[in-house]
């Protein structure tokens, strides 16, 4: 690994990380490529994560906040560490084949400059011939689905296009994560790679699954507590729509979203964290319209194309069995 320098930089965005740490690093120094560099930034880790890096991979820059300032906050601050021409973000609980790198490199210097970043064949850490996630998809309900999650991972070895990356193991171009403004800070944690996907795909880039690049993931390595979870995923779902998606698209698929709503508040067993993740979207109404004013001077896709993009697929069970589901249950424990 390089200490400066290199083409590309893998930031590794890290909070109570230190027992995945070993496996994801290690893997990294079996990397076919050389010409990269890697920068942790710590959310102000409570266990001994930055003592177990700078121990044991002293060539890793360790970037370390003394408070969690969330996911998007530390992906930002590994990007101004960098000075490389491409950005891969990687999750602490993955462990990355040997080639990943080099397959990523490779697909983005192979690529038109209307590519902007690339998704990563995510694996499940402990069944490896399933997929985690080929690229993320943005739905009009609302729902943000991993792609071929849970499916036999031979059926993903074509590259193609997918609607975003999932920032758990993806390359970006460094110069459009800078046009772009980086991550909303403002999400702290969850959706706020599928905003930076959606704000690149509005500005007329694509982005490309790369079967080659394979990374076995545990999942919710550096998860919040639950309840927290809940807020930011109902806070953020609006953050997403309000800031980036045309007020007459929103009319348009009203009906779409309502239902998306219903069904996780539903899903999360009506929820108090969920509605007051919702209505804690409403301070924050003002700053996103003067985001969503900046977004829409860069837009280059027409509604059509914008509309098209989001998927009306529902990998979901309906709304009415889930009310059917959640009915006998309540009825159950009610005997």
């Amino acid at each position: 690994m390089k200490s400066f320098s290199a083409k590309l930089s893998v930031i590794i965005p890290n909070w109570n990380g230190v027992k995945h740490l070993p496996i994801c690093l290690n893997a990294l120094n079996c990397q076919t490529y050389n010409d990269f560099d890697v920068i942790l930034v710590d959310n102000g880790s409570a266990d001994e994560s930055v003592a177990y890096v700078k121990q044991n991979h002293p060539l890793v820059k360790v970037h370390a906040f003394p408070e969690n300032r969330g996911f998007a906050t530390a992906c930002n601050a590994g990007v101004a560490e960098s000075e490389a021409q491409y950005i891969a973000l990687l999750n602490t609980d993955t462990k990355p084949h040997p080639d990943w790198i080099r397959s990523l490199v490779s697909a983005m210097d192979a690529a038109s400059p209307q590519v902007a970043c690339l998704a990563s064949k995510m694996l499940k850490m402990n069944l490896p011939d399933l997929i985690d996630d080929a690229g993320d998809i943005l739905t009009w309900r609302g729902g943000t689905f991993k792609r071929g999650h849970g499916q036999p991972a031979s059926r993903y070895n074509d590259p193609e296009e997918v609607f975003a990356p999932c920032a758990g193991a993806a390359l970006y171009r460094r110069s459009v994560m800078n046009e772009m403004g980086g991550f909303d800070e403002s999400f702290f944690a969850y959706l706020e790679d599928m905003d930076l996907g959606l704000r690149i795909r509005l500005a007329g880039y694509r982005c490309l699954f790369v079967p080659t690049a394979k990374v076995f993931h545990v999942g919710h390595g550096s998860a919040l507590p639950h309840e927290h979870y809940i807020f930011l995923i109902a806070r953020n779902r609006i953050f997403l729509f309000l800031k980036n998606i045309p007020f007459i698209l929103i009319v348009k698929h009203l009906a779409s979203l309502t239902y998306g709503w219903l069904f996780y508040f539903l899903a999360f067993c009506f929820s108090r964290t969920y509605l007051k993740g919702t209505l804690a979207s409403l301070k924050y109404v003002l700053p996103m319209l003067k985001k969503r004013k900046q977004i829409r001077k860069h837009t280059k896709l027409s509604l059509d194309a914008i509309d098209r993009a989001l998927s009306r697929d529902w990998p979901e069970i309906s709304l009415g069995r889930l009310s059917c589901q959640w009915l006998r249950h309540f009825f159950g424990q009610k005997k």
